[in-house]
């Protein structure tokens, strides 16, 4: 089935054009706390992505009945109730993972990028587009996360997934783990290094 222009925008558009952290530079805080291994960063964006996609449903559904002065307290309550069900799944089929996340997971509530969503596109599109939209931005967060833990789990412990990847042999020769890599500040550097790429590759989004 080929994707109308529309579809595309609303499902690709947040991978690279619109990216919510690189882009619209929302939710840095979770991207610089749970990025030191990977295992709790593909967590942390699948969650993310779970819980954006299905509030965007719900609020679609919801948006005609719900009286205007009232619309954040109705998305916080949206919200607040899918994270305390992912949280509760992820203390009962991966506790280890969750203990690592520790409060990250009840802080997605305050997530920027999902308040964002709710307010600029669920408000105002159907649950289909909705769906889509939610889908596009959180695979699109988790995107930045899996690629920040990468390099920070690589180069700050040796490991990938826990796993030693990095020979013995380099150690004997020298080789030692940054340490720096590990620490938030460099975080926010590979990010930093992140956006820089991004826009000298995508001229349009520099400033004019």
């Amino acid at each position: 089935m080929r994707l109308s222009d529309k579809t595309k925008e609303v499902l690709l558009g947040p991978l690279s054009q619109n990216n919510p952290v690189i882009v619209q530079v929302l939710g840095i805080c979770s991207a610089l706390a749970v990025t030191v291994q990977l295992e709790p960063a593909i967590v942390m964006g699948l969650a993310v992505t779970i819980i954006v996609a299905m509030s965007n449903v719900v609020i679609s559904l919801l948006r005609n009945t719900i009286p205007m002065r009232i619309r954040i307290i109705v998305q916080l309550v949206v919200v607040a109730a899918l994270v305390t069900v992912v949280s509760e799944v992820l203390k009962a089929f991966a506790y280890d993972v969750s203990v690592q996340l520790s409060v990250y997971i009840g802080l997605i509530i305050t997530n920027c990028i999902l308040m964002g969503r709710l307010e600029a596109f669920a408000m105002s599109n159907k649950p289909w587009d909705s769906l889509l939209d939610g889908l596009g931005n959180g695979v699109g967060y988790a995107l930045i996360l899996i690629i920040v833990a990468f390099f920070r789990e690589l180069f700050g412990s040796g490991t990938l997934f826990g796993m030693r990847v990095i020979p013995e042999c380099f150690y004997d020769w020298g080789y030692a783990n940054n340490g720096l890599m590990i620490m938030p500040p460099m975080a926010l550097i590979l990010v930093g290094c992140i956006i820089w790429a991004h826009r000298a590759k995508n001229k349009d989004l520099q400033e004019k």
